[in-house]
């Protein structure tokens, strides 16, 4: 039994840090377990344009704690209309990771998202052109569609023939949940990757219902089958450099989950990587971790995999209930539970 553990400084290439006291509350801990983050744009109003995601990106970097080297990676959010000289600009910024894909109303702020994929053929072309990355949330928001198929059918209706109709572009499906995500990916052209969340690879949907509804364990993509939990699993450990970590951790103030509309999305910043750990220990995996956490993300990103380390303690702890947040508290992920991880070192 392995007392220690320590990796590359991993980062986290799919976080919701929010904005005002909601960033205050939550950065610390995204900025202790992870080098970098790519921060996703959809605020309100959402981050549009290179000047609007400087301006967070400023914000973000004002919040950090005192001593943090963190540093975020910010990205457009794709609308119907947009300018295609935007990629211009977000490609000259240099701390532009890449565009986001929101098909309208399929997510948190995803109203004003693209309502037909071809509308933006011009600006995915374009960043093809120029290497920009696209990071795509992978759903068909067709009333007529299972929400538990939205993500196959995506796969199938849109992002297969993106794909195919963009051979240069390079595309990451964000917080994948079904094995026929991770049959396309294996399978997929190369510049094609996927990011994998710590809930997806946790929980099956009966989490959702055991004992009655239960709002803490709802986010968008929903959780799946125990089937498709088990083929993340054998994605995120087999040592596939296609996937990578992805934390889509999303807060929300615990009066907006339990409500008659709850909110969609897990906070687990703030021990994501214990969390991981457990998954690839039971796995037997956890030799691979570090090129989950820390080598496949920055390699396909094209940036310089981190310098630093982080070090693991088989030293168990519980998760508290909840964390401060933004005046209220928002209820983290396997709150009340105990982890066999415990990050001791950054």
């Amino acid at each position: 039994m392995i007392p220690e553990l320590t990796l590359r400084r991993p980062d986290d290439w799919h976080v919701h840090l929010r904005d005002g006291k909601a960033l205050a509350s939550v950065l610390p801990h995204t900025a202790r377990q992870f080098g970098r983050a790519i921060v996703m744009p959809n605020l309100k109003p959402p981050v549009t344009t290179v000047a609007l995601a400087t301006a967070y990106r400023n914000r973000i970097r004002a919040a950090r704690p005192a001593g943090s080297d963190f540093e975020p990676f910010m990205t457009l959010y794709l609308f119907d209309n947009m300018p295609v000289e935007e990629i211009d600009r977000a490609k000259a910024a240099g701390f532009i990771a890449g565009c986001k894909l929101y098909p309208a109303g399929a997510t948190t702020h995803s109203d004003a998202g693209v309502t037909d994929v071809r509308h933006i053929d011009n600006v995915l072309a374009r960043m093809a052109e120029l290497g920009v990355v696209l990071q795509v949330h992978g759903e068909v928001t067709h009333e007529h569609i299972d929400i538990f198929d939205r993500e196959a059918q995506f796969i199938d209706e849109v992002l297969a023939p993106l794909v195919e109709r963009h051979p240069k572009l390079k595309v990451v499906l964000e917080h994948i949940t079904t094995r026929a995500a991770v049959d396309f990916i294996s399978g997929a052209r190369a510049g094609v990757a996927a990011t994998i969340t710590p809930q997806h690879l946790t929980y099956n949907r009966n989490e959702i219902f055991r004992g009655g509804i239960r709002p803490h364990f709802y986010c968008l993509p929903v959780l799946k089958t125990e089937l498709d939990r088990r083929a993340l699993i054998e994605a995120a450990t087999g040592g596939n450099s296609r996937f990578f970590l992805g934390t889509d951790s999303a807060p929300h103030a615990r009066g907006s989950k339990e409500s008659s509309c709850g909110c969609a999305g897990m906070y687990s910043a703030h021990a994501a990587l214990e969390i991981y750990a457990e998954v690839f220990e039971e796995a037997g995996a956890l030799d691979r971790l570090e090129g989950f956490a820390a080598l496949f993300g920055p390699d396909f990103y094209e940036v310089p995999r981190n310098e630093g380390t982080v070090t693991l303690r088989r030293d168990e702890w519980s998760i508290p209930r909840a964390y401060a947040f933004d005046g209220d508290i928002v209820i983290p992920m396997r709150s009340n539970e105990k982890l066999r991880w415990r990050m001791i070192s950054a």
